[in-house]
């Protein structure tokens, strides 16, 4: 078979509007799409140049398919099964700013250039004080964007038109006023000029942003049979899941610049993406972390086995309706959507979503993710929140380290494992020592930053629940704790 390159496959040619920083599977499968699917509903016409950020990346291999490939999108859409693929051809040119500096350069000199994405991982909107020469290429991605920046303040004459659209997706909080709070102070470090700093400033937006697809990426396991399915070689393969989210704040005017609610598109352009984060951490993550010990130790491996399980999913649903959504304040409408989607991404039947794989830290993830929803409910809410304390109660049962015979491989902090350690090696499995072992674990104050002993009857039911998870297993405890 041939590889996919425009002989097999037709490729328009279109402006370069776009700068992206990062080639990898995430802004191949999410950003590239939005903006492929923008151009085919014919309410954007642009394209994209992929700068590599690191000395090792993968410009050469896109190059090589002269940008195209194929991006299969599967799961489950309104209870159906969906499993779609298609060519994406925004791609129109590559850079490696490490062998050829001078070509990422003239980018600042583009009249067609609008907007500046980035994907840099969570360590790439770094300061680094070793930047201190920008003839040569910097060695960070701020770095890199700041010396971008200089040149096309120079090449326009500081023309306060000729500003960016700057927006980073890398998953760090307040993303977009971060990379303009390390440029700044990188341009103090290089004694910039202040006219220019303030062009930087001023003449260019930056925004926040909050993202989320799930993508696999390459399909090791099975990408001769995509080949054959396709007819053709590609080496550039993507796969990502259906659902997909962009939330962007910041200053008022993107919208009309990328439209992509007219294509379709779940793109939000909001004044505060703070409760779009707090709705993605407590009921995305968060609802993993309740699930995770409660269904291990009923016999289950896998989140597609969870919610296939009608005991288990019942328990995760009500705690995503009953006790996560009344604490966060969107339209009720939209959340329940959310959590529609949410169920469907998990009973995804194309990911098999090891539940160990997501163990990782689990103390730690309880209190980010979950502990916030136990107080609203508590406190604002006067609402006794049955299901996430049960899962709490089914945590410390986790990391006692056993499900039946089998040991289990527990990953945490050094501390918080030797501390579950101790409190479970002198249990004689009476109701008085699990009684002493939740309160040792609900009084844990350099931990939870609260000591939960002192909510009303939280302490007796989280040693209820833990006694008789102990003594009649997890699904029996289910049944009389919580009602599922």
């Amino acid at each position: 078979m041939k590889t996919l390159n425009k002989e097999i496959c037709n490729k328009p040619e279109r402006k370069v509007k776009v700068l992206q920083f990062g080639e990898g599977n995430f802004l191949r499968a999410f950003v590239d799409w939005i903006i492929q699917t923008m151009n085919d509903k014919q309410v954007f016409d642009g394209g994209v140049c992929v700068v590599q950020p690191m000395p090792q990346g993968r410009v050469d291999a896109l190059a090589a398919q002269d940008g195209l490939y194929t991006l299969y999108l599967q799961g489950l859409q309104n209870g159906e099964k969906v499993r779609t693929h298609q060519v994406i051809d925004v791609l129109q040119d590559f850079v490696n700013p490490f062998t050829d500096y001078a070509k990422y350069l003239d980018y600042a000199k583009s009249e067609d250039l609008e907007f500046v994405i980035s994907n840099t991982t969570e360590a790439g909107i770094a300061y680094d004080e070793t930047d201190t020469d920008l003839t040569v290429t910097p060695h960070s991605f701020p770095g890199k964007l700041l010396a971008l920046l200089k040149a096309r303040y120079e090449h326009f004459n500081g023309d306060p038109n000729k500003g960016l659209e700057i927006i980073p997706c890398e998953l760090i909080d307040s993303n977009g006023d971060t990379l303009k709070e390390v440029l700044v102070k990188l341009a103090h470090h290089l004694n910039l000029e202040p006219a220019f700093i303030d062009w930087m400033v001023n003449a260019n937006r930056y925004y926040n942003t909050l993202v989320d697809r799930i993508v696999p990426g390459y399909p090791r396991d099975n990408y001769e049979e995509c080949w054959n399915e396709l007819g053709y070689v590609d080496n550039n393969m993507v796969v990502g899941e259906i659902f997909h989210l962009w939330v962007i704040d910041g200053p008022k005017g993107l919208e009309d610049k990328l439209p992509a609610p007219k294509a379709g598109l779940n793109v939000l352009y909001v004044d505060s993406i703070k409760p779009y984060k707090e709705r993605k951490v407590k009921i995305l993550n968060g609802s993993h972390t309740c699930l995770v010990p409660v269904s291990y130790l009923a016999g289950i491996d896998t989140v597609g086995e969870t919610m296939a399980d009608p005991q288990i999913s019942k328990f995760v649903k009500e705690y995503m309706y009953d006790e996560i959504i009344p604490t966060i304040k969107l339209p009720h409408d939209d959340m329940v959507n959310f959590a529609n989607s949410v169920c469907d991404r998990y009973a995804n039947p194309f990911v098999h979503h090891e539940l160990m794989s997501i163990a990782l830290n689990h103390f730690t993830k309880f209190k980010t993710r979950n502990l916030q929803v136990v107080l609203d409910n508590l406190t604002t809410l006067n609402h006794f929140p049955t299901h996430v304390l049960f899962s709490l109660a089914a945590l410390i049962a986790f990391y006692r380290g056993k499900r039946g015979n089998e040991d289990i491989k527990l990953q945490d902090n050094p501390e918080y494992l030797e501390f579950f350690k101790n409190l479970w090696k002198n249990t004689d499995d009476s109701i008085e020592s699990y009684r002493e072992i939740v309160t040792k674990v609900l009084g844990y104050k350099e931990h939870w930053d609260v000591d939960l002993n002192t909510f009303p009857y939280v302490t007796d039911f989280v040693t209820d629940s833990l006694y008789l998870i102990e003594t009649k297993g997890m699904r029996e405890a289910l049944k009389e704790k919580v009602g599922c």
